[in-house]
């Protein structure tokens, strides 16, 4: 070949990149499909988390687009980890750290990721829950259901009878941790079918700007109610134990990481016999959530935005069903921290990765979901977002091998100095209390073998120690006024209920609305009350206790019983109510 036709086919192909960048360039910015699944941990196909599991869809999803299998939640609970994915900001930073705390009483200014697209020219839509129970309106075009309610979940059918499957072990026990497989049709059930529904019916219509659009996804999260079809693959004497449960696994742990541990659910499933249907039923509510998930990508794939939106997915933690004796969220461990995470983007759409993302594409490179806003408003060509305590993953999403990805992935536990670092064979475990544990995931990818007390592993502590969090914000106590609020229960001559204390204390905010002082009483085992002090007209009082405990409101003057309140499994306030007026 000679040098000048060398020279023209070079001329040409620089031409055609030209074009190509112009037309991305020119063409309206990418619409982004985000969707959120509560609870989820790696039991789908394409993790190999359990090989028992059904997830034709989300299998689907990961194959056509790149698949995340080491990418971790910033917080293993709701709250912290959605508040620091829609505002960029990492709870050591944010001060907020779990499920009690408010985001926007910590966070009063930060633009969340809808906002953000909405100031730069996107409508923003979306259903179900993305938020930890609170849709946020003021961010948002439009919401199903209705943003001024400020509840992101449809109505869902609920068993009129409840328990149905676990009885509830205490005050300690969440009320959901329950499950059942339901005589009802998806439609009937409702939920998540819901959800599907307006965000099918979204992507239907003509949209004149681009769009952000968000789906909640609430399954698997308890309670694990679904529509018994979805049950039925799982016979209940073909079901196994989870891969990663290994007896006596907490006998290397340190002493806090086995407190986290043992929060008793575990043990009073087992005690119930339900430690198998509970495993079922968790698979049933992935299923379903699956099949759900499987209505909207079909409709995506129908619609005219199939080729011009980017996909992604994710959960905002993983699940422990038995693995070192825990049942539940909020631990350190893999089980609890690595995350579905899935991301497609169509070729010719994003100037910042203008190949798209290469089907069947799989990074193992250590990422963390704080980095979703970052990485969205690379893709979309937005200017930067000056808080954004995460990386963007444009590196990895145009490298999926990680060659250049220096990072490694922080989740941040429910108090100040409390954190596991994932690194892409290791993974560090940090307590607030000085606990360490180590665990070699590339041959011990269920966290069997604690390395952290091994001479050998000196070095490699020593290391993860220099690349771990140094700064951590004070957690923000919330206000009295966010709380939950315990249930009045009005005095009717009948005698009150004696005290059944079992658990941690913690404190009980007391408020007189009454236009009389009041006297507090604890009632005892015996059913016997026990002043402990008065409350003013319009005052407050703050009042250690426990779970189970009553207390009794009585009229400081006369004596005479009003009312009484039993405690429940958190901190809260009890507002002594101003009497019915006849």
């Amino acid at each position: 070949m000679t040098n000048r036709n060398v020279m023209k086919i070079s001329v040409a192909i620089v031409i055609a990149l030209m074009s190509s960048n112009i037309a991305i360039a020119d063409s309206p910015r990418p619409n982004i499909l985000f969707i959120a699944m509560d609870d989820l941990n790696d039991w789908i196909g394409c993790l190999g988390g359990n090989p028992q599991t059904i997830t034709p869809n989300l299998d689907r999803l990961a194959a056509s687009g790149m698949l995340f299998t080491n990418a971790h939640c910033p917080a293993p609970a709701c709250n912290p980890c959605r508040s620091a994915i829609f505002t960029g900001r990492a709870p050591n930073s944010s001060g907020l750290y779990d499920n009690r705390q408010q985001m926007r009483e910590i966070m009063p200014n930060e633009v969340l990721i809808p906002q953000y697209f909405r100031n730069n020219g996107y409508r923003a839509a979306g259903s179900g829950k993305m938020l930890h129970y609170f849709i946020e309106a003021a961010s948002w075009d439009e919401y199903y259901p209705d943003a001024a309610t400020e509840n992101p979940l449809p109505k869902s059918f609920d068993p009129p009878n409840r328990p149905v499957s676990l009885p509830r072990g205490g005050p300690w026990q969440y009320v959901d941790t329950d499950w059942a497989a339901l005589d009802v049709t998806d439609e009937e059930f409702g939920g998540d079918y819901l959800v599907a529904d307006y965000v099918i019916e979204q992507l239907s219509k003509k949209q004149e700007q681009p769009l952000f659009l968000a789906c909640g996804l609430y399954r698997p999260h308890e309670p694990w109610f679904v529509p018994k079809k979805y049950f039925e693959p799982f016979p209940l004497d073909s079901i196994q134990l989870p891969p990663g449960y290994l007896e006596n696994d907490l006998d290397d742990v340190p002493a806090e990481g086995a407190r986290a541990a043992r929060n008793r659910y575990f043990a009073h499933i087992q005690k119930q016999g339900q430690w198998k249907h509970g495993l079922q039923a968790y698979l049933a509510s992935i299923h379903f959530s699956d099949a759900m998930l499987g209505r909207v990508l079909d409709a995506l794939d129908s619609s005219a935005y199939a080729d011009n939106t980017i996909v992604v997915l994710w959960s905002d933690h993983g699940w422990q069903l038995g693995e070192k004796e825990h049942w539940q969220k909020y631990t350190p461990w893999r089980g609890v921290t690595r995350v579905p995470l899935m991301v497609r983007v169509p070729a010719g759409i994003s100037s910042a990765l203008p190949e798209g993302t290469m089907a069947g594409t799989v990074c193992n490179a250590p990422v963390n979901l704080l980095s979703l806003y970052p990485t969205l408003l690379d893709l979309c060509g937005l200017p930067e977002n000056p808080v954004a305590d995460g990386p963007s993953l444009l590196p990895v999403l145009s490298d999926p091998t990680g060659a250049g990805w220096a990072h490694r992935s922080v989740t941040y536990l429910n108090k100040p100095g409390a954190y596991a670092v994932s690194g892409t064979t290791h993974r560090y475990i940090h307590y607030a209390e000085g606990g360490e544990e180590l665990y070699d995931i590339a041959n011990d990818p269920y966290e069997w073998t604690n390395l952290a007390g091994l001479a050998s592993s000196a070095e490699l502590l020593a290391d993860f120690r220099k690349h771990s969090p140094q700064q951590f914000h004070e957690r923000v106590e919330p206000s009295v006024e966010s709380l939950a609020k315990l249930h009045w229960n009005p005095s009717t001559g009948a005698a009150v209920p004696p005290s059944v204390p079992d658990g941690g204390s913690f404190p009980v905010f007391f408020s007189n609305q009454r236009e009389t002082t009041v006297e507090l009483c604890l009632v005892d085992k015996n059913g016997q009350a026990k002043p402990v002090g008065v409350i003013g007209v319009g005052e407050r009082k703050r009042q250690e206790t426990r779970p189970g405990v009553v207390w009794l409101i009585r009229d400081a003057a006369t004596q005479r019983p009003l009312g009484h309140f039993i405690v429940d499994d958190r901190t809260a306030q009890a507002i002594v109510p101003k009497p019915k007026s006849n």
